[in-house]
């Protein structure tokens, strides 16, 4: 199985070589892929070096899948390149989410709609990809109406230029500012450029790709996202309103049994998820589970999960790993 990564020095792109190897993904053979300026560079994977590929390079060597993680723009240019050539491409920018023809995907809540014909498959936004996975198992259970989110993300789905203006804060050094403001010590409830409703685009990405995902319009949605001064994950508070009256311990058994799911709830012992204990995992981790006192059949609860990777490569490459499996390519 030939596999290009596309925007493979990037923070997502060095998350996805690890993903790979680390689930031994059967690559037969790694074609890294990155700007002008990276080309001829080496990388390392399992042990090798690879030579960085242009584009043009990597659709000539025809891959069975291309990997993305390089951008809107990128991905709007040269993803249908690669499709045209015959190369299954899964996109990890959010330049073919909300495209109607194109599939958006978390494995564990409906790769069932994949076909062989998907060229090019979306990687849903990181902060409802942990999202949906929570939910997903709930909904078929007791129907959501309505999710109140708000987010606590990490300064790595920025990228690399966020976590060096907070590396260079703390250590009270003046360098590039990834944010208008300073991040470290502080909460910028901001993420992505505002639209006309007065909601950011990443607020408005949790509400759409929600319902695309669960298939679902039904569903009503309504986010706050914040950028706070952490690495290793997002967190989300979640308040959910079902049409049916909901057991917390009915939950956390349902959750626990979720695939991709690991629930951290014991207040006694004051254990719940927290964004440390997420970096470098694939799970999506549920805690704080608990009626809301102000409103029949709701609950709330409290979501983590490293966004490099099931928020981003991991998702991707589990993607990829089921297109196999049920041989929707080569």
């Amino acid at each position: 199985m030939k596999i290009a990564v596309v925007g493979a020095t990037g923070l997502v792109g060095t998350a996805m070589l690890k993903v790979l190897e680390e689930r031994n993904f059967p690559v037969s053979e790694l074609i890294p892929v990155a700007s002008e300026r990276s080309v001829g560079k080496e990388i390392g994977f399992k042990g090798k070096t690879y030579i960085v590929h242009s584009m043009e390079q990597a659709i000539a060597a025809k891959p069975h899948i291309a990997i993305f993680s390089a951008g809107g723009d990128t991905s709007r240019e040269w993803a249908p390149k690669f499709a045209e050539a015959g190369i299954t491409v899964v996109d990890n920018s959010s330049a073919w989410r909300m495209d109607p023809t194109k599939k958006l995907v978390v494995p564990e809540v409906n790769a069932h709609v994949l076909t062989k014909e998907d060229k090019i498959i979306a990687n849903p936004n990181c902060s409802t990809i942990q999202m949906v996975v929570v939910l997903q198992p709930l909904h078929k259970k007791y129907t959501i109406r309505r999710v109140v989110v708000s987010t606590y993300q990490s300064v790595t789905g920025t990228g690399v230029k966020a976590v060096n203006q907070l590396m260079n804060e703390r250590k009270g050094l003046d360098g590039e500012m990834a944010y208008k403001y300073p991040i470290d010590m502080n909460a910028i409830p901001q993420i992505d450029v505002f639209m006309e409703n007065g909601y950011t685009k990443e607020e408005m990405k949790m509400v759409n790709e929600t319902k695309k995902i669960m298939g679902d319009d039904t569903i009503r949605v309504t986010a706050t996202a914040v950028r706070i001064p952490v690495m290793g994950g997002h967190s989300e508070s979640l308040n959910i309103e079902f049409e049916k009256q909901p057991d917390v311990t009915a939950i956390k058994e349902l959750l626990a049994k979720t695939e991709g799911v690991i629930v951290q709830d014991d207040p006694s012992q004051q254990l719940y998820p927290m964004p440390m204990n997420s970096h470098n995992r694939d799970e999506v981790f549920v805690g704080r589970i608990r009626l809301d006192e102000t409103q029949n059949n709701t609950v709330n609860m409290w979501v983590v999960a490293d966004n490099l990777r099931k928020g981003a490569a991991t998702n991707a490459v589990q993607i990829a790993e089921y297109l196999i499996k049920n041989k929707l390519v080569g």
